[in-house]
């Protein structure tokens, strides 16, 4: 019987578990015993051979077992009459040595992989789940069709149909549904949707790291679907240091005026050799100019640059002497010439100073096109939008009015959110109590809120609703700054007296000055760059010499300074928990208590300092100048890495602290919020202002000739409101 035969050879070679070959080949009449012993001596020498590897090997085998079902599967299908049956036959013992090779070669590979795999550290629980959980994303990515921008980022999104892509060629609003951004398996956005209306003004809010400077990034790459109608613009990289002076700069930005002007000239010259063919050209060339506002192109760029600080020497000067700060300034100088359908502004104001912010502000609230901006300043938001999206829980939340009505918006939702929370809790408590397992209370609760999801909304299917899945806890994000109060010292604390400065081979940037202040000061410092805030203030906490004049204060005091590089002073081979421990020997729960008060995540307290973000260094600083219970506060421009939350707390935190304060900052709404009076810095001396905050905005705006419109009238009745 070859048929019957040519079944149990394939067997042999199908199944690799030694038990069952040996049990096979007794069991099999039709196999002569010469062929059976040497069946069997082959398959113990392996199994001598891998005796020591036990178990291990077992599974190695049952990973090799798969490809080779395959083989005998496909034979069998071919086998259709005695000659494959006996071609089959004499093949065998071929087969035979093949199959033998090949378990020896999987042994010596799956020796090497173990000797590899001990020399490598075992991965945590956490660390499986993190990889597993990359794995099935990707998977998932496969199977969705996504694309990858680059090594970082996996975007995919809803495919428009066909009348919704030919409506999508000519659309003036941006309208993307149900996207989806990873960052290597991280989720930062889940079937999100993006909606913007042209002439809007968004202000883009969120927690730090949770994807708003990415979101930013893909709107402008096109990574997500823009309208071929909306040129969009990403204000983020510093210009170029070359040659070009800085108002070059922003009117080369201007493509096709430059192009017009360049032909325009090329066309007098040659008219000028008495080619006059080419005068009706240039006559058209001089229409398209005076369309586009050529004439008025130089006085709209100078406009700008000298709203943001740039003097008209400054103007002039070659981009290669100016600083990054600077640079960064003349890319937005050349972003706001540029006029786009579609403006993005990541944190527009940390590269500038007071004066700037506030030309800045009241600029844009002119804005004719769309603008959408990521800032932490609040006041800035209040002022400047005119929406808000709140980026939370992986998508995209809308709200009419600007950020103190989004905030009393987004407390009422968070009441009721929390309610129905605890309405949900209650009925699985009452389901589990009736005798139902927590699988099925849980199931019965997600289907009573389909039903409930399917009645507010009756227009879409059940296939276009995602999972249901059950409320969460909606989680509060508290941050507490706190800063003892210091016990009372006798005046004159802190102060300069008759002082001249000037650094070394420099013109002198402080001459006769005197300031003082005691406990109950309140000051904020305000001035252009350049004229020497941040000197005025290491003059003050004895950093700096004066080269005139003295610095004095009481014997007592204590003066806690933080600096936007104080974050920099950290012992980078620490931990914040450690670097805590030692300066002010903590215990290990205190030194994470006040790191978590101070906004810095859990997993950040126990990682070395040199692998924190700035923003996280900033709060490690924060939490070492409130330990240090200074009697004097010394902040210069604090709120540079703190998102609003964290803004909010340092104004409570100084408001309530009854020592005294010096601050330069450019967050409006901190000064406000602190009480703080003005002294300006100008004509290498130091004055107390006249009047309050209004006031000293006014006097800038129409030194600088704008028009003064008033955003605070509409953002102090938002925050009353919001009260």
């Amino acid at each position: 019987m070859p048929k019957k035969k040519s079944k149990q050879t394939k067997k042999e070679v199908e199944d690799e578990n030694p038990k069952q070959v040996s049990s096979d080949f007794s069991n099999d009449v039709d196999l002569d015993n010469e062929e059976f012993e040497e069946k069997l001596s082959l398959k113990n020498d392996h199994m001598v051979e891998d005796g020591d590897q036990g178990k291990k090997d077992k599974k190695q085998k049952k990973r090799d077992k798969n490809p080779k079902k395959k083989a005998p599967e496909t034979d069998k299908k071919e086998v259709s009459n005695g000659e494959a049956e006996d071609s089959n036959e004499e093949n065998f013992n071929e087969d035979d040595e093949n199959l033998n090779e090949e378990e020896d070669n999987s042994s010596t590979t799956l020796d090497n992989e173990k000797s590899k795999k001990s020399d490598k550290p075992k991965l945590s629980h956490k660390d499986k789940k993190k990889l597993k959980k990359q794995m099935e994303y990707q998977k998932q990515i496969e199977s969705l069709g996504s694309k990858a921008v680059d090594d970082q980022f996996t975007v995919s999104q809803a495919v428009k149909s066909a009348a919704q892509q030919s409506q999508f060629e000519n659309a003036v609003d941006i309208k993307v549904e149900n996207f989806s951004i990873s960052a290597r398996g991280k989720e930062l956005f889940v079937n999100a949707s993006l909606h913007i209306t042209a002439g809007r003004r968004y202000g883009l809010v969120g927690p730090n790291g949770h994807g708003k400077t990415t979101l930013l990034k893909h709107i402008a790459n096109r990574s997500l679907s823009i309208p071929p109608t909306i040129d969009v613009l990403l204000c983020e990289q510093e210009v170029v240091a070359d040659d070009t002076p800085a108002v070059d700069v922003v009117l080369q930005a201007d493509v096709k005026c430059s192009q017009l002007l360049a032909e325009a000239k090329a066309l007098e010259e040659e008219i000028s050799k008495g080619s006059l063919k080419k005068q009706e050209r240039l006559n058209e060339v001089y229409e398209e100019l005076r369309i586009i506002g050529a004439d008025s192109a130089q006085a709209r760029a100078r406009r700008i640059l000298s709203g943001l600080g740039f003097t008209k020497e400054m103007q002039d000067r070659a981009t290669k002497n100016f600083s990054g700060g600077w640079r960064m300034r003349v890319s937005l100088a050349r972003a706001l010439f540029m006029e786009p359908t579609l403006l993005l502004l990541d944190e527009p104001t940390n590269h500038l100073d007071l004066n700037a912010v506030i030309w800045l502000d009241n600029y844009l609230q002119c804005w004719k096109k769309t603008l959408l901006v990521v800032s932490h300043d609040q006041s800035f938001l209040d002022n400047v939008c005119t929406d808000v999206i709140h980026l939370d829980s992986l998508k995209l939340f809308y709200y009419r009015g600007n950020y103190s009505q989004f905030k009393k918006m987004y407390v009422q939702k968070r009441k009721e959110l929390t309610k129905e929370y605890e309405k949900q809790e209650r009925r699985l408590k009452e389901l589990k109590a009736s005798g139902k397992s927590t699988k099925v209370a849980e199931k019965t609760q997600k289907e009573a809120l389909t039903r409930k999801q399917q009645k507010n909304q009756p227009k879409k299917h059940d296939d276009e609703n995602g999972p249901t899945e059950l409320i969460k806890r909606p989680r509060e994000y508290l941050v507490k700054f706190h800063f003892p109060n210091p016990a009372p010292l006798n005046p004159p604390i802190l102060g300069l007296h008759n002082v001249n400065f000037a650094y070394s081979g420099q013109l002198p940037l402080f001459k006769n000055l005197d300031f003082g202040i005691d406990m109950q000061s309140r000051v904020a410092i305000v001035g252009p760059n350049g004229v020497g805030k941040t000197t005025f203030l290491r003059l003050l906490t004895g950093e700096l010499s004066p080269t005139q004049g003295e610095q004095r204060q009481n014997h007592r005091i204590r003066i806690g300074k933080f600096d936007q590089h104080s974050g920099e002073q950290l012992n980078l081979d620490e931990s914040p928990v450690e670097y805590l421990q030692r300066l002010f020997n903590l215990n290990y729960q205190d030194a994470r208590k006040q790191l978590g008060s101070y906004g810095l995540v859990s997993y950040a307290h126990t990682i070395k300092n040199r692998d924190l973000s700035g923003g996280q260094k900033a709060r490690v600083a924060l939490a070492e100048l409130a330990l240090r219970a200074p009697d004097v506060l010394v902040l210069d421009e604090p709120t540079n890495n703190l998102d609003i939350e964290s803004i909010d707390a340092l104004a409570e935190a100084i408001s309530a602290f009854e020592g005294g304060v010096v601050i330069v900052t450019h967050d409006e709404r901190l000064i406000r919020e602190t009480n703080c009076q003005l002294w300006i810095i100008e004509h290498q001396n130091i004055d107390e202002i006249d009047g309050d905050f209004d006031d000293y905005r006014k006097e800038l705006l129409e030194s600088l000739g704008e028009t003064v419109n008033n955003p605070s009238i509409a953002a102090t009745q938002a925050m009353k409101q919001a009260e």
